[in-house]
């Protein structure tokens, strides 16, 4: 099954620039947590990197990060601020194996369809090393959806990510739930979940 949805792909393809240019400060305290996890200089995979600003808070950390979009307007607009390339990656075609110590997706999976987050985040354990981290972002509800830039997101419970993590291939996964908001403007409750590779 695809993991990309066109509607949503087309929103980031027409707003690209304002999207990317909007005055967004890193999350620096998760990207400290982040960083913590990983060993000094370790190569970082980022997805979903859409203006570049996380990724640009890892390189200045000393991370060789590899920055992607599933989006070429918006992989464009983030070269642009990190002056470096930035690849064009759709989630479904990740096939790096062992490669990364740690792999940042960032309010980013949560436009996977439900039914093909299992099979991504499958390819995004593959992609990390023994011990490798893994940090995500959602936006939490209890059923898949849209907004009303018809964006879609899968609107996942605590309980349905831990299911589609498959939690025997982690050796932590800790997902808490904070309030916030987001390019909508709207309230938003988001869930944010570390895990740990099995070494």
């Amino acid at each position: 099954m695809p993991a990309r949805d066109s509607a949503t792909l087309g929103f980031y393809a027409e707003e690209a620039e304002t999207y990317a240019g909007r005055e967004r400060e890193a999350d620096r305290a998760r990207i400290e947590r982040f960083a913590r996890l990983l060993p000094a200089g370790g190569q970082v995979l980022e997805l979903g990197c859409g203006g570049g600003q996380d990724s640009a808070a890892l390189l200045a950390r000393g991370f060789d990060v590899t920055p992607t979009d599933g989006s070429p307007e918006l992989a464009a607009q983030a070269a642009l601020r990190l002056g470096r390339p930035v690849a064009v990656l759709l989630f479904e075609d990740l096939a790096a194996s062992a490669a990364y110590d740690g792999i940042w997706a960032n309010a980013c999976l949560l436009h996977v369809p439900r039914a093909a987050l299992p099979a991504i985040v499958a390819k995004v354990h593959a992609a990390l090393r023994p011990g490798g981290a893994f940090y995500a972002s959602f936006k939490a509800g209890d059923a898949e959806g849209r907004d009303r830039f018809g964006r879609y997101y899968n609107y996942p419970s605590a309980e349905w990510l831990r299911e589609a993590y498959g939690a025997g291939a982690w050796r932590s996964l800790d997902i808490a739930a904070e309030s916030g908001g987001g390019y909508d403007g709207e309230p938003t409750r988001w869930l944010h979940a570390f895990a740990i590779k099995n070494a």
